[in-house]
């Protein structure tokens, strides 16, 4: 029997514990998953499970949301972070590593932090959740794709400044991004041959040069060199053109150059379906594609479709790799 997945509180003056309630309304009949917090963080009148471990999750979900009780300091005030809450929100991801390293989980899914109130609350020292979960692993490379029916893409380089994009992608940085998405579209996609389309980094690929080298110079010599050893390519690919419907068919996951290049595309396709999946650690490990929404937090405006989205990814990803 395949364990649950163990959903993070996130930041939670955020919508992430609202939302933990609305995906259990949508999937307590088709999956199990458990939600680790301070339950006085969910909204007044949740119905909910306390447990102890993540194993009782699985019967605990027709009653429920099940809950894994984790108490924070301080008070809650929706749309406002409390620095207090910092060190238990980065104890609740790291309790849920471990949780699924060691299977008593299948997967984890991550709700939005606010990166901010963690450095500030707790001298947090990663950019992100992506950074600290291949800290944890204790693996050096790790790539972010945002996945949805319609597309899937990574960035080769993600949350820098565009001016500095040129420079930090490197033949090592892209070769290493093609094979980790190679390899999880076998082991956790199900994808037997992989086809993976590669944009360039310049308007139209570089257009033989005239709009920039790297195409040139190095980018298609490394995707040819990589043809040659069996890898399914196809690029260096005008980003232009990559995206529309018919282009979307040849094509198994794009590889874009820089964060707006990716997220662009699936944000226009499929925005509250996009989901956020780490390629390359050691486990399953998904996260809704939207922020800490702090402006609508404690309303019960927030859309709950991209974490219900995720956490489906994650248990689909989890049996993948089992299987």
């Amino acid at each position: 029997m395949q364990g649950p997945v163990a959903l993070t509180c996130g930041e939670p003056a955020g919508v992430g514990p609202e939302l933990a309630v609305s995906a259990w309304h949508a999937l307590k009949d088709r999956m199990p998953f458990f939600w680790i917090g301070d339950p006085r963080h969910l909204p007044e009148g949740a119905q909910v499970v306390e447990i102890e471990r993540p194993i009782e999750a699985i019967s605990a979900m027709a009653h429920g949301l099940p809950v894994i009780r984790h108490m924070f300091d301080g008070d809650l005030t929706h749309g406002r972070p409390n620095l207090k809450h910092a060190a238990d929100v980065i104890e609740v991801i790291a309790q849920a590593v471990d949780w699924t390293k060691h299977g008593d989980a299948s997967a984890m899914c991550t709700a939005p932090i606010h990166k901010k109130a963690l450095q500030d609350g707790a001298g947090f020292s990663y950019p992100g959740h992506t950074e600290y979960l291949a800290a944890l692993a204790e693996v050096d490379n790790v790539v972010m794709m945002l996945a949805s029916d319609q597309l899937r893409v990574v960035p080769a380089t993600i949350h820098i400044p565009l001016h500095e994009a040129p420079s930090a992608l490197t033949p090592r940085l892209l070769e290493m991004t093609i094979r980790i998405t190679h390899t999880a579209l076998v082991r956790d996609f199900g994808v037997a041959s992989p086809r993976l389309a590669v944009a360039g980094l310049n308007p139209h690929a570089g257009e033989g040069g005239n709009m920039g080298s790297e195409e040139v110079a190095w980018i298609g010599p490394l995707i040819e060199g990589l043809r040659q050893e069996g890898l399914d390519l196809r690029g260096p690919m005008s980003a232009d053109t990559m995206f529309h419907a018919e282009a979307r068919q040849g094509y198994d996951a794009a590889i874009a150059m820089y964060h707006d290049q990716a997220l662009i595309p699936i944000k226009t396709l499929d925005f509250d379906r996009g989901v956020n999946v780490t390629l390359g650690l050691p486990f399953v490990r998904t996260s809704p594609d939207h922020g800490t929404a702090l402006d609508i937090a404690g309303q019960g405006k927030a859309n709950p479709t991209s974490t219900v989205e995720a956490l489906l990814m994650a248990h689909r990803l989890a049996a993948g790799r089992r299987a």
